[in-house]
């Protein structure tokens, strides 16, 4: 089993530069692409027919902001778009996708660079999510989440951590929100398997940091505990254009 995980910053363009071919070229039985900007009903005829499989999605209210959309091989056997709280469900931040004995939670995670306000808007998403994970964990379910967390969990995850210490998306109380996931049954991946690798998902557009290799890893798989005897790997494809994020993949058994 494949997913593809991938900040798009907007799928109109990424469809106009044809950059979701790669994505779809990979044949994954999930793709969740966050920061779509749009509804599905304002593509045209020609982004439409590279969609290469069938998809959900969830705009934000406000136009031309936030969203996601999640594409799948087979059909789910439960879709749950949102997280049932109004306050973060009219941004189109989650999508929920059962299937192959665990479920998928494709998020774009809020990014809090525009005061405390929104500080406090995303400390508060990390909260009820965690909620309601502690809840299904207790039914029994395993979870995948996986987005854009906004978040740099550690040190090691972005190029200039002493520089960012006030900086949202590596303020110690988002970090603390991060680990509590991980104090909650869950497993960053990526880490896991590789504890001391340097590697990046995001890098600003100003001053050539992609190529400079100043970035911030902000893309994750966290998985619940139960499932890490699945993982088989996650690979950061940070060769492939197209967004200021790159595609993250996680294979499964």
């Amino acid at each position: 089993m494949k997913i593809i995980t991938w900040n798009v910053n907007g799928i109109r363009a990424a469809l106009g530069r044809h950059a979701l071919d790669w994505a779809f070229a990979q044949q994954p039985d999930a793709l969740c692409l966050q920061e779509v900007k749009a509804r599905r009903e304002q593509l045209n005829e020609e982004q439409l027919s590279q969609l290469q499989l069938r998809d959900v999605w969830n705009a934000a209210q406000r136009p031309g902001y936030s969203g996601v959309a999640t594409f799948y091989k087979n059909q789910p056997h439960e879709i749950v778009v949102g997280m049932g709280e109004e306050q973060f469900d009219v941004e189109g931040r989650v999508i929920q996708t059962v299937m192959a004995g665990c479920r998928l939670f494709n998020i774009y995670f809020p990014n809090g660079q525009r005061g405390q306000q929104r500080v406090d808007y995303k400390l508060a998403f990390y909260a009820q999510l965690l909620k309601l994970c502690d809840d299904l964990h207790k039914k029994g379910e395993n979870i995948i989440i996986t987005g854009d967390f906004n978040t740099a969990h550690m040190p090691i995850d972005l190029k200039n951590p002493k520089a960012n210490e006030k900086t949202s998306g590596f303020l110690p109380e988002e970090r603390e929100w991060v680990q509590a996931f991980l104090d909650h049954g869950f497993v960053d991946v990526f880490r896991h398997l590789y504890p001391d690798k340097v590697q990046y998902t995001w890098w600003t557009y100003r001053l050539n940091a992609r190529q400079r290799g100043i970035g911030w890893r902000l893309d994750y798989y966290l998985v619940s505990k139960d499932l890490l005897p699945r993982v088989e790997d996650v690979i950061i494809h940070d060769e492939v254009p197209g967004s200021d994020h790159c595609p993250v993949e996680l294979v499964l058994k």
